[in-house]
């Protein structure tokens, strides 16, 4: 069976906004599955590539990455706009990071210290910020906080489960 493409992906989003909760403990879980996968991982294993185009520290460095443009996205809901800014399609800032060159375990701290300031903010969100709902750029559909804390979920697992595709490749 052939993964689907990050790309490729579709979403049908009407989540109630009380899911939040639920959604922002899966957001909390990212960071110790990362250490989890990645306890007893060398150095070399974690900038191998295999058929993947990036490596595990790369997919790490990505989620990083991103962490910016999610904040962003729950600026963009607290002030009202119709559109939440859109990401770089091309992966700029993750292709020409040198996350292979840092340690795994700054990547990881560097990613679960981002991604608890993107918590706290969702934590932070006054109600009625919560049921407002902007257009996502990409995907062309409204989305509320909500949808956009389960849309972030689904990106971390998609990658999580590269990094698994990775390891399956050297034997880990």
């Amino acid at each position: 069976m052939n993964r689907i493409k990050w790309i490729d992906r579709k979403f049908i989003l009407e989540l109630p906004e009380g899911l939040i909760f639920n959604i922002l403990e899966r957001l909390r879980g990212t960071g110790p599955r990362l250490v989890d996968i990645c306890l007893n991982l060398s150095n070399q294993d974690a900038i191998v590539k295999n058929d993947s185009q990036w490596s595990i520290k790369e997919h790490i460095g990505h989620l990083k990455d991103l962490e910016e443009l999610h904040i962003g996205r729950l600026h963009d809901f607290a002030d009202k706009k119709e559109s939440l800014r859109p990401a770089d399609s091309t992966n700029q800032k993750t292709n020409q990071g040198t996350h292979n060159e840092r340690s795994l375990e700054l990547l990881i701290v560097d990613f679960i210290y981002h991604r608890n300031l993107l918590i706290d903010l969702y934590e932070n969100l006054d109600d009625s910020i919560q049921v407002f709902s902007s257009l996502h750029p990409r995907l062309n559909i409204q989305m509320k906080p909500v949808d956009l804390a389960y849309f972030i979920a689904e990106h971390d697992d998609h990658h999580l489960a590269s990094i698994r595709e990775i390891l399956k490749g050297i034997g880990g």
